[in-house]
């Protein structure tokens, strides 16, 4: 509704394309009309704006020329995972590309990441656990079973989701099902299905039978979403520390906690040497935790006394083939 041609077969690749008279007025000065009712009527309301173009000012204040929205959408990073998991094998994902893709947003706005958005979950498209596990969905998803392509996937969608939280923004938001790894996409009623309601609806109760993975996922969504209110990470932009793409390896710092990823299929590694403030560094949470459908390879609750060498402060750990770690800094 942004524009007279309603962005349709348009590449908003520079500011140009947003200020040509394009933009429908009437649409602009509705939205931001909207907004402004909305907090007359209730001041602690949020709104979040779903825009694909990026228009500049969209989640502006209004008397900075704003719309007003609060916070915007970063629609292009729920895009991006199924993209890479659809497109490239796991030994071609690149670190640098995929941390500059969940961490390039405009400053002067606020926004929320999410790792599956209504393109995966509603309008007919694979869910991220779908992707990654496809038809053993159907026949694996008790806890006791294990496979290559089972243990691949529940280890990559608990990856996925924590480094799509803690590079976000100001936000994270769970789409619906994507907590517990829901296997379908919601399909309302139409003529390609015959009109039924079957598939109309989430699957809830897969999330808490404790003899199926499901389980596993939302008890990792519970601890994450701890995390992120415990430790306020929000109010801190993320410093990246550390970055290797041959062994794909990622670290950055977002306030006083340190995130850790490998996202190798098959190597692991000890003693891993981080550079980091000096300090005392203890385990609080890891995506390969048992209680989340991991291996336990990491010790829980250790930790990690800094060292200096030269110039340098530094730690070592070790981080498993795809398993992702958070440290929390002392003294």
């Amino acid at each position: 509704m942004l524009y007279y041609d309603h962005g349709i077969g348009k590449v908003f690749s520079d500011y140009s394309t947003y200020f040509s008279g394009n933009i429908d007025n009437d649409a602009f000065i509705y939205l931001t009309m909207a907004n402004r009712v909305i907090k007359e009527c209730n001041p602690s309301a949020i709104t979040i704006a779903e825009d694909v173009s990026g228009l500049p000012g969209l989640a502006a204040p209004f008397r900075s020329g704003g719309v007003g929205f609060d916070y915007r959408m970063s629609m292009g990073v729920a895009d991006y995972w199924i993209k890479i998991i659809k497109e490239r094998r796991d030994e071609d994902w690149n670190m640098g590309e995929i941390y500059n893709e969940l961490t390039s947003k405009r400053l002067d706005e606020k926004t929320i990441s999410y790792a599956e958005c209504h393109d995966q979950a509603m309008v007919g498209d694979k869910t991220i656990i779908f992707r990654l596990l496809d038809a053993e969905m159907y026949t694996s998803m008790e806890r006791e079973k294990r496979s290559i392509t089972l243990d691949r996937g529940i280890a990559l969608h608990k990856m996925i989701r924590l480094i799509t939280a803690s590079t976000a923004g100001d936000g994270y938001l769970t789409f619906m099902g994507n907590e517990f790894g829901h296997p379908e996409w919601i399909d309302f009623p139409r003529e390609g299905n015959e009109w039924s309601y079957h598939y109309a609806r989430r699957q809830w109760k897969l999330a808490f039978n404790k003899q199926l993975k499901y389980s596993e996922l939302l008890a990792f969504e519970k601890e994450l979403l701890k995390l992120l209110a415990n430790e306020s990470i929000y109010t801190e932009k993320p410093v990246k520390v550390f970055q290797h793409d041959e062994r794909q390896l990622l670290a950055f710092m977002r306030g006083k906690t340190l995130y850790a990823f490998n996202f190798s299929p098959i190597n692991s590694y000890p003693n891993l040497r981080i550079d980091l403030p000096p300090g005392t560094y203890k385990h609080i949470l890891d995506t390969d935790m048992e209680k989340f459908g991991g291996f336990g390879r990491i010790k829980r609750g250790e930790r990690h006394i800094s060292l200096r060498e030269g110039d340098a402060n530094f730690i070592s750990i070790y981080l498993p083939a795809r398993c992702a770690i958070v440290l929390k800094k002392g003294r």
